[in-house]
């Protein structure tokens, strides 16, 4: 069977369905990732795993219709070259435009893979409300003639369902995530030295970037040797926070800002506790990440994060946009350093039970009917 996997960001090809394309090869399929962008590292990597690679082009967070309307002419016309036989898209723009193209070039099966509702769906006040239900209405033509669609979690299943974005008779399954490689993130021991959060995200509002700087500033008043770090690249989310705030958070002395890397397992072994205060995931890749490194984790109790912690065994939960909450959260592990150990290895354990990648994938390929 000919498949086309397309995404909005093409370096998570390879770092978040690497393992799913890899698996799909192997059990004797063609397949091709699209995305925007033409990276050669990023084109030899799937090339070594047997996966070809199209890009189309495709703003990730722009909102011009002209631009949206050529990029679905450009989708289009790649799926009625390269002909599969399933699509499976995942990401907001390429489950809506991709769907579309798909359903105009009679691509027999589609699939969707909702990743998380985003801060354009969830809009608040006029522009943003206007921006949400254009979303809606997106989704509902994008969907209407998709065979299936995943969700990595049951709150944003049942926001789907509650905005009747998904049509009649459409196949849902339920998976952990995108699932996490245990041999690649292997477990690694804690470092000596003083007690060191990381932060791993895009420099967007939505993750909670704000709320942890804050209760990175409450804790180090008491406990000045505490370090606070934060790893991400920038973004033009309509939500992102700009370079200029966090060079003055730097200069403030409250965070450190490490950049970005390709390789996050350098940092996660450095650090004792992953901080991740977002206001809602699909599921988030760095919590898995992180748990599988043997890292304990503080989250939230939003959508896609109260799934990955077992409260008060693998790390805690707390409220969204709640900073002393988390600084308290946060607190707990200087107070009781025998904590982060305790609680790291039962993180791992976690995810060699619920997030393992070959579980993951398993399901996938089966919900398509690939073996």
């Amino acid at each position: 069977m000919k498949i086309a996997v397309f995404g909005g960001y093409a370096p998570s090809l390879f770092r978040f369905r690497g393992p799913m394309m890899r698996a799909m090869v192997e059990a004797g399929h063609d397949v091709t990732g699209l995305a925007p962008g033409e990276e050669p590292a990023l084109i030899a990597k799937l090339a070594d795993m047997g996966v070809g690679y199209r890009p189309v082009p495709l703003g990730r967070t722009n909102l011009n219709p002209l631009e949206d309307f050529n990029s679905l002419r450009a989708i289009t016309a790649v799926l009625r070259e390269i002909r599969p036989d399933l699509l499976l898209s995942y990401t907001i723009k390429p489950v809506i435009y991709g769907s579309l193209a798909a359903a105009r070039v009679g691509v027999p099966h589609r699939h969707a893979m909702i990743t998380g509702l985003g801060s354009t769906l969830q809009g608040k006040g006029f522009k943003m409300g206007c921006m949400a239900a254009l979303a809606k209405w997106l989704y509902r033509r994008g969907l209407a003639r998709n065979e299936g669609v995943f969700f990595q979690n049951p709150d944003d299943r049942a926001f789907f369902e509650q905005h009747h974005l998904l049509p009649s008779g459409c196949r849902i399954t339920m998976i952990n995530g995108s699932g996490v490689d245990l041999d690649f993130f292997n477990d690694t021991p804690l470092p000596e030295g003083p007690l060191t959060f990381i932060m791993v995200a895009r420099m967007t509002r939505d993750k909670g970037i704000a709320e942890y700087v804050e209760a990175a500033r409450l804790l180090r008043a008491r406990y000045p040797e505490i370090r606070f770090e934060l790893l991400g690249p920038f973004d033009s989310n309509p939500t992102a926070i700009s370079r200029n705030e966090v060079l003055a958070w730097e200069r403030e002395g409250v965070v450190q800002y490490l950049g970005t890397t390709t390789d996050v397992r350098p940092f996660l072994a450095k650090a004792h506790v992953l901080v991740l205060p977002s206001y809602g995931e699909g599921t988030p890749r760095s919590v898995l990440e992180a748990m599988a490194m043997g890292r304990a984790v503080v989250t939230t109790l939003a959508p896609g994060c109260k799934e990955t912690v077992i409260a008060g065994q693998t790390g805690f939960l707390v409220p969204t946009k709640d900073s002393v909450g988390l600084a308290e959260a946060m607190g707990r592990f200087r107070a009781d350093r025998s904590l982060e150990v305790k609680m790291g290895k039962a993180a791992r354990t976690y995810a060699e039970d619920k997030y393992d990648v070959h579980k993951v994938n398993s399901v996938i390929l089966k919900a398509l009917a690939l073996f």
